[in-house]
């Protein structure tokens, strides 16, 4: 019988260790609003795509990444690799970073609650989290909720590796229990119309954008 740790090996081989590139320049441009040169987090790295980017920039600070996944033959010896299931407390002492990333990630884990007062016991006063999602407020999940039961990132085909829909209020909620500031909410202004292989962009040539026409949404945080 396969074990937990099986399980969640599977879910996050399932999910791939990677999002498309066009959320990564979106989460790189919202990065560009920290203060650079400081110690940075990629919670939830999968192969490396992001942290690899970063170093690009270049980013000036330290960057450390952690997975459950092994670490990538082509990952840079610049990052620091820590392989653990993320659904734990990560083995690093309090406020060991300024900023952390977590990327299409809080969908696959179990405990969103556990996940936010990690990032608060790791971050340092001040300190930045920018988190992206499956956008469930977008007419296209809306669409899937009622014609199929669930929200689109959510489908049968989708398990076991998207678990854990949120919604921006849940976020919100989660956010003030657990020592941070009121989110800013940002949307890639990407989305894709229900059933069609078109983008709302596309067709409306890039008037309709926000919360109803973006299939993934960015919350930045503050620690208290």
């Amino acid at each position: 019988m396969p074990t937990l740790r099986d399980h969640r090996l599977h879910a996050a081989e399932h999910s791939g260790g990677f999002s498309d590139p066009s959320l990564y320049q979106f989460a790189l441009k919202l990065c560009r609003s920290f203060a650079l040169g400081h110690d940075l987090l990629d919670f939830g790295a999968g192969k490396g795509n992001f942290a690899q980017q970063l170093l690009q920039l270049p980013y000036p600070g330290n960057i450390t990444c952690a997975d459950l996944l092994t670490r990538p033959e082509a990952l840079s010896e610049k990052v620091r690799w820590i392989q653990t299931d993320l659904n734990d407390p990560l083995p690093l002492p309090d406020q060991s970073f300024d900023v952390i990333v977590c990327l299409e990630v809080i969908a696959h884990l179990e405990n969103p609650r556990f996940l936010f007062r990690e990032f608060c016991r790791l971050l340092r006063p001040g300190g930045a989290l920018l988190l992206t999602m499956p956008n469930q407020e977008s007419i296209r999940s809306y669409t899937a909720l009622i014609s199929r039961g669930h929200f689109s990132s959510f489908q049968e085909n989708a398990w076991p590796a998207f678990i854990t829909a949120l919604l921006r209020l849940d976020l919100e909620r989660i956010g003030a229990e657990t020592g941070f500031a009121p989110p800013q909410f940002h949307y890639t202004n990407s989305g894709l119309v229900p059933k069609l292989h078109l983008s709302w962009q596309g067709f409306s040539w890039g008037l309709l954008k926000g919360r109803l026409f973006s299939d993934n949404l960015a919350a930045v945080f503050r620690k208290m």
